[in-house]
Order: structure tokens, then C-alpha cells, then sequence
């Protein structure tokens, strides 16, 4: 019984591209009225094969029909099923195994239909490895994405990254190649090996779905069960499902889970250490957040993360996924949200990653002029096609279902929304009315935000948007792009580009302080002193201020509460909380040890301290991103450096703020309240508990009947006042 020699070679030189039309069993004629079943199986280096039943019931003996390891034999079966096999080799082992090849698919029809339509929102449930029961067995099912391929096949431990055993079967409609391979377990990696439309074969690929990956330098992916953990948090998530975020206290810590501490060594912390130090520190300083750069796989370091090959899988770094999922449930338990840092904008070229994926521009664009990114050299997605778009939307949808993220933080939108972004004329190619608007960006991000809004309430996201995009915070069915707040960059960039100016200056740029209020609130805005603020020669926000070191630390801390005092959420970025001096690096950790030292320890104070006036008191986060919540008191004392200006919101005290950004104190500084009365002092950034030089107004003051007040004012210093009567 001898079948195509083409087909036999074809499988033997791992090109053939219908194994399950050749292995497994097979209806072979009619024998005295029964039905004959032939089994054919792929076993190299094995002398001899039988098969049996599931149940363990010897069914035939195979024949070797090809020294390559192909064998074939008739076997008593009244129906085509399932069946094992028990493979002899010369060193006396034997390898029992069920044949991939005689299990039915996985996927189904109504699969079909909503990946081909792009609707579905299950795919981490279907595309990727998963352990499952099929048709009597347990094992793995593999499902990838690469409709252009002549082949695919999967390697891995358990085939000795044989690409000749496992070729994978493909769904025309899809172009989705599946194979459930019995007997295999999570732990094992693995690997796609495809041959794209010119017959080349590609190097071998990681799964784009991938929920787990080798630690790197290694890049193959790992078959991972998902977590089956009863989640304890339900009153943390109820609580921001039923919230209104923009009137909640939102103080972000911003982290990169690598550095924040390091062993001895210098080599990364777990989950659960991290969990053990970052948590209980979090939370005594106050923060309400922590936002992590990205946590997905990805294979250089320097990157930060911002360059993910596995979107679906944690990454390798700090252990295993469950190791996240038990963070996230530690933060929820003392009130912690968690933030992650979410890149659909870009994705980086190495040869394992989803780069010419099926040989083809599967995930990016084919011309370069919308398909490569200039400034990273990065590929970019291809938001036009609907099996990109849903593999980007089912990816946030992913984070926080399965991990049950507070939220995303969008990375690099600005690139996303502009065709023309980092480009000279000539090297970007308008939309089909002319313009430089990324449409198809577009469209995606608000499905995105739709999808994700809808399905899991009480989830935050926020635009990283350099320019002025209109509405990006604002809902879609009002125009918008869905996001629920936009990092406000021009806050950032006038208030540290004041800062860092001789205070002999500033008084003629006086604008760089005020404007922002011309747009604070046209958005939801966060006000990000972010880990881009401190890198690549930029220098710690220490350095960044103007003045000898006195100076430095006396300014730093006024603008802290400047900006606690300012419309809007709070971000700060990990080691600016006690004035790190050295730039960040991702190969070191913080500088833990500067906290031995007065200055910084004030300035580590003063952090709590602001985190928990902008908890507690309503009138600093009630309005953040409403109008009605702010009023100027002193706008226009340019020659001074003073600004003043009163926090407000319903049923809640009023709040003053008065900030000066010279280095004199002002002693008798006389200035109009908004109203009489008793003003209790709340905050001083000049206090002798922060490091100030102790320049204040003995705990509050007292206006006379029309409001007005002669005040000290420290030098260097801001002051935060609440209408006590």
C-alpha cells in the first residue's frame, strides 16, 4: 500500500503543505462489505510502529515505506477516530504518542466568520497554544495567523524542533493554520517554521499570541495555561466602575519594573518582590496609581519595553504571567491601581517577531512611506487591515480581562495619527482626501476605546498626543477619540522650560506659567513629569532647575506643589518622588541611598505630603478637568514671579494656591483673597521639615473684611491656604 511519491518527498523534505490529507487515518476502499482504514504516521529514526485505540486496544502494525521515517498500515477500525501510537527504536525506547493527524480542527465556522469579518473579540481564546480536551485526549492546539504562507509547521520540545513532524492544517477562509497535538503540556517552547508565497523558508517565528516567552536573549514562545486564579478585588473594581474618574484623585507613580530595585547582583526582582516593596511604598507615599512601562515581551533592554515582539505575553524578566496577575490583585487589595503602558503604534523588525510575518507585509504596511517608522526604525501596523486591527483591539481587551488592569497608557499616538509624522514631503502618502490625517489610525483608536470602555467599566486610557488633535479625550458618539485622558505635554514643556531659567529672567516669561490655562480644559488632562523627562541627556528634574544646589531642591520643591496645586492628574516618574540627581538608567536601580540625606528626604516628604492633601482635600481633585474648579488670584505680577490662584468644587472648602519663583523672600506681600476670613496654611515648600529655610505665616492667616491680606511669601517656596471661616 504505497501512496504518491511527489506527496512522500514533500513530507519528508518538510515542504508538504496537506498533511492532513496524507497522515493520520483514512478511508482506503472496501474489504467483504467493511469499510478499510489506513493509517499513515511520520516517526524518523523509529524501526517499527503499531497503533492503537485510544483506550489502549493494539489495532495494526505500520509498515516503513520511506527510510526517512514514514510508515503506513491498515488498522482495525469500524470508524475514523482518534488513535496512538507506540514507535520501537534501535536503543530499545519506545515513544507513545496520540496522532495529531487522525484529531478533527478545533476552530469552527462561526471562527471563520468573525476573524474573517474582523469582529471577533475572542481571539486570545482561539489564536496561539492552548491546553485543551479534544475529541478524547488533552494537548496543545495551535492556531497562527499567515494566510499568504505555502507552509506552516510547529517546533518546538516535544519534536525536537523537527520541522518535518508537525505541519499544520489551513483554513482557506481565514488564513489560519491549526493543529491540536495530543499528549503535549504547558512548559514546552516553541516556534512557527513557515514558507512564505516564494517558497522560501522564513526564519522560525515566535507565536503573535504567545502567552508566555523564553527569557532573553532566547526568543521562542512557551506554552502557558492562563491563570484559573479567583480573583479577590471585586471592591476595588466596583468602585471605579462605578466612578467618575475625572473627579477622583489620580496620582500616578511611574515605574520601570527593572530598575525601580535591583539584587546585589544587578539582576531583576520577581513579581511577588516587587509586589513586597513597590506596594507598601506606593502606598505610603500616597499614590493612587502605578503605571508601568511596557510589560510585554521584548528583546532589548535599552528599549524599555517600547519595542514588544509578544503583545500577549508578560515578559520573561520577572517571571511567569501569573506572578503579574498576583501584583495586580496586591495593589487592588490596599486600593492601588494598575497602569500599563501599551504600544499598538509601532513594533520592532527583529527576524522572530511579526515582521514579513507569513514572508509577507502581514502586519505592517508593504510601502515604506506608511510602513516604517523613521525615528525607531520600527515597523508600522497596518490599521487599515481589519485582522491588525482586531489583533490590536482583542490585545487591550486581553490586559484587562485577563490581568485585570485599571488601565492603558497609549503610547506615541501623536505617530499614529499623522501620516506626515517625522517626514519630509515626498516620504508619506496622503489620505484619499488629501490630508495628513492616518484615517485608518483613526478608526482604530476609537474601536479600541470603544470595545474597551464597553466591556470592562471602570478601565482608564490615556493618550500619549504631542499636538492638538482635537477631542482626544473626549467620547467617540461626541466626535471624539474615545480616550479617557490626554497627557497634557505642554504643561511639561512650558513649566520645566521656566524653571530652567535664571529666576532674574522669568519675570519676561511670565506666559510660560499662565498659558496653560488657555486649553487646561479642553481635555482630560494628566500632567506627566515622565521617565522621558530624565533620559538621554535631558538630566534628573533636579538638574533640570536653575540655581546652585539650594536653589534646585527649594524650586523642585515648589514646582511639586505648583503642580499638585495645578487642574489636572498627577504623574510622576519613579526616583523624581526624593530628587534623584543622575540621569535614569534601565541598567541600575535608583539611588535608594540618597535618602540618607536631609534635602532628599524633604523632598520625599513633601511628595507624601502633596499626595495626601490631593486625596483628601475635594477641591484639588473634584474639578481637575473642568473649568469651574479654578480661578486666578494673582495672574499678572509678572515682575515678581508670584502666581496665586484658588481651587474650588462643590460643597468643598476652597483651596489657595500661591507660588513664587524667586529666590528673595516677600515679607508683607499684600494680595486680595477671594474671600475674608481665616486661612489655615496646609502646605509650605520652604518648612524646615522639607529642607526650606522656615519662611511662612505661623500656621494661617487672617485677611481683613474686603479680603486683603499682607502675607509672607517664601523665597523659592509655595504655599497651599484653606478657608478655615
Amino acid at each position: 500500500m504505497t501512496f504518491y511519491t511527489d506527496r512522500l518527498e514533500a513530507l519528508v523534505s518538510a515542504t508538504e503543505n496537506d498533511p492532513f490529507s496524507i497522515l493520520g487515518v483514512h478511508p482506503e476502499g472496501v474489504e467483504n462489505d467493511k469499510q478499510v482504514f489506513v493509517a499513515r504516521a511520520f516517526f524518523p529514526d523509529a524501526i517499527s510502529v503499531e497503533a492503537f485505540s485510544l483506550e489502549d486496544k493494539s489495532i495494526g502494525s505500520l509498515n516503513k515505506e520511506h527510510d526517512a521515517g514514514l510508515f503506513e498500515g491498515v488498522v482495525d477500525l469500524d470508524e475514523q477516530q482518534p488513535i496512538r501510537y507506540k514507535a520501537k527504536y534501535a536503543d530499545g525506547s519506545v515513544y507513545d504518542i496520540a496522532d495529531a493527524y487522525s484529531f478533527g480542527p478545533v476552530l469552527g465556522p462561526i471562527d471563520d466568520y468573525y476573524v474573517s469579518e474582523g469582529s471577533h473579540l475572542r481571539l486570545f481564546d482561539k489564536l496561539g497554544a492552548h491546553v485543551i480536551d479534544h475529541e478524547g485526549a488533552k494537548g496543545v492546539h495551535f492556531a497562527v495567523w499567515a494566510p499568504n504562507a505555502q507552509r506552516v509547521a510547529v517546533v518546538g520540545g516535544f519534536n525536537n524542533w523537527d520541522n518535518r513532524r508537525h505541519p499544520m492544517r489551513k483554513r482557506v477562509d481565514t488564513g489560519v493554520w491549526e493543529i491540536f497535538l495530543p499528549d503535549v503540556d504547558a512548559g514546552v517552547s516553541y516556534k512557527y517554521e513557515i514558507i512564505g508565497p516564494d517558497g522560501n523558508r522564513l526564519p522560525l517565528k515566535a507565536d503573535p499570541f504567545a502567552f508566555k516567552s523564553e527569557l532573553r536573549p532566547a526568543t521562542a514562545s512557551i506554552v502557558e495555561t492562563p491563570t484559573e486564579r479567583v480573583w479577590n478585588d471585586s471592591e476595588h473594581r466596583e468602585f471605579w466602575a462605578n466612578a467618575d474618574a475625572r473627579r477622583q484623585p489620580i496620582s500616578i507613580y511611574e515605574v520601570h519594573a527593572g530598575s525601580w530595585k535591583q539584587h546585589p547582583d544587578g539582576s531583576f526582582y520577581s513579581w511577588d518582590e516587587i509586589a513586597e516593596y513597590l506596594i507598601p511604598y506606593v502606598l505610603d507615599m500616597g499614590f493612587t496609581h502605578i503605571e508601568f512601562l511596557p510589560i510585554s515581551e521584548f528583546p532589548y533592554d535599552p528599549s524599555w519595553g517600547y519595542q514588544t515582539t509578544g503583545l500577549y505575553a508578560t515578559t520573561a524578566r520577572f517571571g511567569d504571567p501569573d506572578g503579574f496577575a498576583r501584583f495586580v490583585e496586591g495593589a487592588h487589595k490596599v486600593g492601588i491601581s494598575v497602569l500599563i503602558d501599551w504600544v499598538p503604534a509601532h513594533f520592532p523588525t527583529d527576524e522572530h517577531g511579526l515582521s514579513r510575518f507569513d514572508g509577507t507585509a502581514l502586519y505592517e504596511h508593504e510601502d515604506p512611506r506608511k510602513g516604517f517608522h523613521p525615528d525607531w526604525n520600527t515597523a508600522i501596523f497596518d490599521f487599515g487591515r481589519k485582522e491588525v486591527v482586531s489583533y490590536l483591539v482583542n490585545n487591550a481587551l486581553f490586559w484587562a480581562e485577563r490581568f485585570h488592569v485599571d488601565g492603558l497608557r497609549v503610547d506615541a499616538v501623536a505617530s499614529m495619527l499623522y501620516l506626515d509624522y517625522s517626514r519630509e514631503p515626498g516620504e508619506w502618502i496622503p489620505n484619499q482626501f488629501g490630508g495628513r490625517e492616518n484615517l485608518e489610525a483613526v478608526d482604530f483608536l476609537k474601536q479600541m476605546n470603544k470595545e474597551l470602555y464597553g466591556r470592562h467599566p471602570g478601565v482608564l486610557t490615556m493618550a500619549e498626543e504631542s499636538t492638538s488633535w482635537p477631542k482626544v479625550s473626549h467620547p467617540v458618539h461626541e466626535g471624539g477619540l474615545g480616550f479617557g485622558f490626554k497627557w497634557n505635554m505642554g504643561f511639561m514643556n512650558d513649566t520645566l522650560r521656566y524653571l530652567a531659567r535664571d529666576p532674574i529672567h522669568r519675570a519676561h516669561h511670565h506666559d510660560e506659567i499662565t498659558f496653560g490655562l488657555m486649553y487646561a480644559f479642553t481635555e482630560n488632562f494628566v500632567l506627566p513629569l515622565s521617565h522621558d523627562e530624565v533620559v538621554h541627556g535631558k538630566g534628573s528634574l533636579l538638574n533640570k532647575m536653575s540655581g546652585d544646589d539650594w536653589q534646585k531642591f527649594a524650586t523642585l520643591r515648589a514646582y511639586y506643589a505648583f503642580m499638585w496645586g495645578y487642574p489636572g492628574k498627577k504623574l510622576l516618574f519613579m526616583g523624581q518622588e526624593f530628587a534623584q540627581r543622575d540621569e535614569w538608567s534601565e541598567e541600575r536601580e535608583l539611588d535608594w541611598g540618597l535618602l540618607e540625606h536631609e534635602p532628599h528626604q524633604g523632598v520625599q516628604s513633601l511628595v507624601k505630603d502633596l499626595n495626601h492633601l490631593y486625596k483628601t482635600e475635594v477641591a484639588l481633585h473634584a474639578r481637575d478637568c473642568e473649568g469651574d474648579g479654578f480661578e486666578w488670584v494673582l495672574v499678572d505680577a509678572a515682575a515678581d514671579s508670584v502666581f496665586a490662584w484658588q481651587r474650588k468644587a462643590p460643597d468643598a472648602p476652597t483651596i489657595l494656591i500661591i507660588s513664587h519663583f524667586t529666590p528673595i523672600a516677600r515679607n508683607g506681600y499684600q494680595i486680595q483673597l477671594p474671600q475674608a476670613g481665616i486661612w489655615k496654611e496646609l502646605l509650605n515648600t520652604d518648612a524646615d521639615l522639607y529642607g526650606g529655610s522656615g519662611v511662612g505665616n505661623l500656621g494661617e492667616i487672617q485677611t481683613d473684611a474686603n479680603g486683603l491680606v499682607d502675607l509672607n511669601i517664601p523665597p523659592l517656596g509655595t504655599l497651599i491656604l484653606k478657608l478655615e471661616s
